[in-house]
């Protein structure tokens, strides 16, 4: 059985009890400071997770009046208000100019910085801070109750800082991980804006080798059949069962090709079921750019659901090809405009018939959806090993904290 003041996970050569300190006797909540003549501002926005994405510069007379709490090296800045976000941030940087907004408690710790910021993102942490908060929409807790909130720490600062330097690698780790996902989506929206034409041009401004002459423009209604998804909700979900697509999740996790389905049904009469490279395209959204994408159902077996326009692209167009146009550029416009409504936008087969689809010869588009497959891959991958790492880091927290 786990001992409440000792951590199931600890470093070898540790022994005895953590003890229980109020955080405001390990740390000095909100320090008084001047304020700089200019300085770079840091508001609730600037923070997502915990890394620092945005500042701007401001002056002192003209600054907003939250702009308050001027950061020194190894501050650690916790998010005041829906704490639940956990957005916040160890100022790790050797300026003297950056003030946080008052929307963070500024904690100046006389313990590991690194150990108390991470102590910070635990659930058991979290949720004490929760259970003192006030306000429903937009939950928050003052400094002078976080002060108050008790934390057990390792009595020898040897322990914290081991602890505090191995959740700095882990953060290191993941924000790396990060930066490559986001440099690859980058590349992958760069590549889509050169290998396209561009409005009112018939030839992409980068080709692949051995490719040439105009693309050829026709109406999408002469070169596919069209049908719909049918029946089925989020209610209609199951641990297991035949795999269905809702539309919903076209948003949310599939990317140009499905390969595998993560949702379950039991099998209803009059399903709709895919027979391999459908195009589906979602008929309601939010937005009418949101509604304008596609995705490649590339095997048979499918169940697909209702609110899912269905395109059947004959042999001379490939079907990743067709997803990929439908998704960006001047086809992705055309569509937008074609989409109506006002909370909820609508997109049907017969707007979808419409379009004018620009494509080059069967080969050159195969290659274009491969290479475009290869990168979704690669994104796919670095997703999953950066969700990974997260959950990696959930469970030590969990396990090295008491």
């Amino acid at each position: 059985m786990k001992n409440r003041h000792i951590p199931e996970v600890r470093f070898q050569g540790f022994t005895g009890d953590w003890e229980q300190r109020k955080l405001g006797d390990i740390a000095e909540i909100n320090p008084k400071s001047n304020l700089p003549e200019q300085f770079e501002y840091v508001d609730l926005e600037s923070v997502v997770g915990t890394d620092l994405i945005s500042h701007r510069t401001e002056h002192r007379e003209s600054a907003p009046s939250r702009a308050q709490r001027l950061a020194k090296q190894g501050d650690v800045f916790y998010q005041t208000v829906r704490p639940y976000q956990k957005n916040n941030y160890l100022f790790d940087l050797s300026y003297d100019n950056y003030v946080f907004s008052t929307g963070y408690a500024q904690m100046r710790p006389n313990v590991d910085s690194y150990f108390l910021f991470s102590k910070l993102q635990e659930e058991k942490f979290v949720s004490s801070v929760l259970d003192r908060c006030t306000g429903t929409s937009y939950p928050a807790i003052n400094s002078k109750d976080l002060a108050q909130i008790e934390v057990e720490i390792p009595t020898l600062g040897d322990e914290q800082t081991k602890i505090g330097n191995f959740f700095k690698q882990l953060d290191d780790t993941i924000a790396l991980h990060q930066q490559e996902l986001t440099t690859l989506k980058q590349t992958k929206q760069g590549f889509l804006q050169k290998i396209f034409p561009k409005v009112g041009e018939s030839v992409p401004e980068v080709r692949f080798p051995g490719f040439t002459g105009d693309w050829e423009q026709r109406r999408l209604g002469g070169m596919a059949d069209f049908s719909k998804g049918n029946g089925y909700s989020k209610s209609d979900l199951t641990d297991k069962g035949k795999p269905i697509i809702l539309y919903g999740r076209l948003y949310t996790k599939y990317e140009t090709v499905i390969d595998s389905v993560d949702t379950f049904t039991i099998e209803k009469g009059k399903s709709v079921i895919s027979k391999g490279d459908e195009v589906i395209i979602p008929s309601s959204g939010e937005t009418s750019e949101d509604i304008s994408r596609a995705s490649v159902v590339s095997k048979p077996g499918i169940i697909l659901g209702g609110d899912l326009n269905i395109v059947r692209p004959s042999n001379e167009i490939d079907p990743v090809f067709l997803a990929l146009t439908i998704s960006n550029g001047k086809q992705q416009k055309e569509l937008s405009k074609r989409a109506q409504g006002k909370s909820v936008v609508h997109l049907h087969n017969s707007d979808l018939k419409e379009v004018n689809l620009l494509f080059p010869k069967k080969e050159e588009q195969t290659q274009i959806g491969n290479f475009f497959k290869q990168l979704d891959d690669m994104i796919a991958l670095h997703q999953r090993e950066l969700e990974l790492l997260q959950e990696t880091k959930k469970a030590f927290l969990q396990k090295m904290f008491v």
